[in-house]
C-alpha cells in the first residue's frame, strides 16, 4: 500500500474548520481522484491515528462524515470500505422501447443486461384493492385497481421496489393479473389488450428513507432513495398504469436524451 503521508496532506492548525472534518475532506478528496478505489479499504483507525496525531474518536467521527454522505460503509471486524459506484444507468429513452418488449424483455432486464448484472424480482404480490386519492386521480378516478408490488434484485442485492397500479376494467381476468405476466412484462400484455401505448410522463425527486425503505433495500447509512411515479398512456390518451417506484440512489444513474428544441 502507498505510504499515507502521499495519499493525505496533513492538518492546518490554523484553519477554523473542526479536525475531524479535515480528516473528511483529506479522505472525501482521495476518494474522488482515485487514490481509493471503488470496494478499497480505507486505513484503519490506528493508522490515521498515527499519521495525523489525532484520537481515535476524531477518526471515528471522520469517518461517521463519510458514511453520511454514502460515500463509504463499515464492516464490522474488518473496516471501512469505499462504496461502489452506480452500477445500473437507466436509459430514460430506450428502457421502454417497443422492440424491448417484442424481444420478450421488461425493462429491468434490458438495463440488467447493459449492467452485466443478474436480475430476480422477489416480494412479489398481486391483489385487487381501493385506490389511493391520488393514485385514483392519476388513472382518471377509478375506484379499485389491481395492484402489483414486487422487489428488484441485482446480483443478490436489493436496488428498487415498486407497486404497478392498474384500471380493473383493464386488468381483471387476464395475465396481468397473474403473478408472472409472461415475456415482455405487462406493458407487453397491456399491448396485446388493444391498449397501444404512447407515451410515459415521470415524476422524480430525491429524499432519505423511511424505516421501512432501509429495511427493504437494505441501505446503508446515510443513502438517500429516489422516488419515481410514472404514468403510462395508450394511444387513446388513457392513463393505463402507474408505477410507484423507491431506488438506492447508490445503485443508479439516470440518464435522459432531451431535444434540443
Amino acid at each position: 500500500m502507498t505510504s499515507l503521508p502521499s495519499l493525505l496532506g496533513g492538518l492546518d492548525p490554523t484553519s477554523d474548520r473542526a479536525v475531524f472534518r479535515q480528516i473528511a475532506d483529506q479522505l472525501r478528496e482521495a476518494i474522488d481522484r482515485g487514490r481509493f478505489k471503488e470496494g478499497e479499504k480505507l486505513p484503519s483507525e490506528a493508522e490515521l491515528v498515527e499519521h495525523y496525531g489525532v484520537s481515535r474518536m476524531t477518526v471515528r467521527n471522520s469517518f461517521s462524515v463519510l458514511q453520511g454522505e454514502g460515500l463509504v460503509h463499515a464492516e464490522h471486524g474488518k473496516g471501512v470500505f469505499v462504496r461502489p459506484r452506480p452500477p445500473v444507468r437507466r436509459l430514460a429513452s430506450d428502457r421502454f422501447a417497443r422492440r424491448h418488449r417484442e424481444q420478450g424483455k421488461s425493462a429491468f432486464i434490458v438495463e440488467a443486461d447493459a449492467a452485466g448484472s443478474h436480475p430476480k424480482v422477489d416480494s412479489l404480490e398481486v391483489k385487487e384493492e381501493k385506490a389511493t386519492q391520488d393514485i385514483s386521480a392519476r388513472l382518471g378516478s377509478v375506484r379499485r385497481v389491481l395492484a402489483r408490488r414486487r422487489r428488484y434484485l441485482l446480483d443478490g442485492r436489493p436496488v428498487e421496489f415498486a407497486t404497478s397500479y392498474l384500471p380493473l376494467d383493464i386488468a381483471r381476468g387476464t395475465q396481468i393479473a397473474e403473478p408472472n405476466p409472461g415475456p415482455g412484462g405487462i406493458y407487453a400484455r397491456l399491448e396485446e389488450l388493444g391498449h397501444h401505448l404512447d407515451h410515459f410522463e415521470e415524476e422524480i425527486r430525491a429524499r432519505m428513507p423511511s424505516p421501512p425503505e432501509v429495511k427493504t433495500l437494505h441501505l446503508a447509512s446515510g443513502v438517500p432513495v429516489i422516488h419515481l411515479i410514472r404514468t403510462a398512456y395508450d394511444t387513446e390518451k388513457r392513463p393505463v398504469e402507474v408505477c410507484d417506484t423507491v431506488m438506492a440512489a447508490d445503485a443508479y444513474v439516470l440518464s435522459y436524451q432531451l431535444p434540443a428544441t
